[in-house]
């Protein structure tokens, strides 16, 4: 029998990822390679076991301590919490920082890991007050805060930029109104760790996730605090950490006071891998080279019909977070098509912030975001464009 074989030509798609605001991809070089040879090769816990594989890992997870600590610019390593995620990060410090009667002082364009648990402790007798930014491009007005301000107020917590329109808050400038006034800030720096030079010596406690600009893997978050404030939060997690093992009470020390049960360590090695990447590297150049690709997206898109760029135009006091609006068609059929027809991966929807899209005015139909990253290049933001171009036509 005689079998006839039909030729079938694939062709190959460009595959465009540029959702970095949600988790970078692909990670720093040797991330990857770090956490299989951990698993395969160690394995071991740390301050459960006396024997040198362990004692090894536990000095690794304080170099990168240290290098967290001097990407933040804190000083001292002790101060580095790790945790499973920013959020688990943020509800650490409002949850047991606040107590009842406590007021806070917040933005309009903050993500639901800042709102939802403040939502949650009004209902601990927990009072907030919600600053609204500017709608066209998202920015906070410094002079805002000040009338906010009561005498049962306590902290001012707010993001560093905006994970929809790309906004950057004058983080230093409320730092001096929280200095004057007695006021602790909190900063959720999710989309800026690792890509904005950040003095964390001005802010009582920054957030920070190791998945995003920081090129490290997911399941691997934390902050860094000032010892005098880390003394008036609770602990959430009680339990296991190694130290003090004698006693029934919570160790009160950093980081073990907000660090029960095992360590996420091929994440936590995965990140040291990734920090060292950023090191070599610099911080400067990565911000330049998203901004770049921005600025370039920006200009290409201001030329194209009915589209509407969210938020600033430029990228002045921004990051690479680009929101599109497409006010006569369906933002969710474009960005499907965009994924299905050319392979260009975005995010379209609210992006777990509410409150930006009002803001913004665009919810509740929400954006399509296109998130740049350090590994992305000219060809993509090109093809992108194109891409969009042809969908609209």
């Amino acid at each position: 029998m005689i079998l006839n074989y039909r030729k079938v030509t694939v062709i190959s798609m460009k595959k465009v990822y540029v959702d970095n605001s949600s988790t970078s991809f692909p990670k720093a070089p040797g991330v990857s390679d770090r956490i299989k040879a951990f698993i395969d090769n160690t394995g071991c816990n740390v301050n459960r076991g006396g024997y040198n594989d362990s004692y090894s890992i536990a000095m690794e997870i304080l170099e990168t301590r240290q290098l967290i600590s001097d990407i933040f610019h804190t000083g001292d390593p002790q101060e580095v919490i790790f945790t499973p995620s920013i959020t688990y990060s943020l509800n650490m410090i409002l949850q047991g920082f606040l107590k009842q009667g406590d007021h806070v002082i917040t933005t309009s364009i903050e993500h639901n890991s800042v709102m939802r648990p403040l939502h949650a402790l009004t209902k601990k007798g927990i009072s907030y007050d919600i600053i609204k930014c500017d709608e066209n491009e998202g920015s906070l007005n410094i002079d805002d805060i000040t009338p906010f301000i009561n005498k049962d107020t306590k902290a001012i917590v707010l993001l560093h930029a905006s994970n929809v329109c790309g906004t950057v808050m004058p983080i230093e400038k409320v730092a001096e109104i929280c200095s004057k006034r007695g006021l602790k800030l909190i900063v959720d720096a999710a989309q800026t760790a690792g890509i904005i030079d950040i003095d964390a010596s001005v802010i009582d406690a920054l957030a920070f996730t190791g998945h995003k600009s920081l090129l490290g893997p997911q399941g691997i978050g934390g902050f860094v605090i000032r010892k005098e404030f880390a003394a008036e939060i609770a602990p959430l997690i009680f339990g296991g950490t190694g130290s003090q093992s004698d006693i029934f009470e919570q160790p009160d020390m950093l980081p073990d006071k907000f660090e029960s049960g095992t360590m996420n360590i091929p994440a936590i090695l995965g990140l040291k891998k990734a920090a060292e990447y950023i090191n070599t590297v610099g911080i400067e150049k990565i911000y330049n080279k998203e901004m770049e690709l921005t600025s370039a997206f920006l200009s290409m898109m201001k030329e194209i019909k009915g589209t509407r760029i969210i938020g600033k135009e430029d990228i002045s006091e921004r990051v690479a977070v680009v929101s599109l609006d497409f006010p006569d068609k369906d933002n969710a059929a474009i960005a499907a098509a965009l994924d299905e027809k050319y392979s260009v991966m975005a995010r379209c929807g609210l992006h777990c912030s509410p409150n930006a899209h009002k803001t913004l005015n665009t919810y509740p139909h929400g954006t399509i975001r296109f998130s740049f990253g350090y590994f992305n290049t000219m060809d993509d933001i090109e093809y992108i464009v194109k891409s969009i171009k042809e969908e609209l036509c």
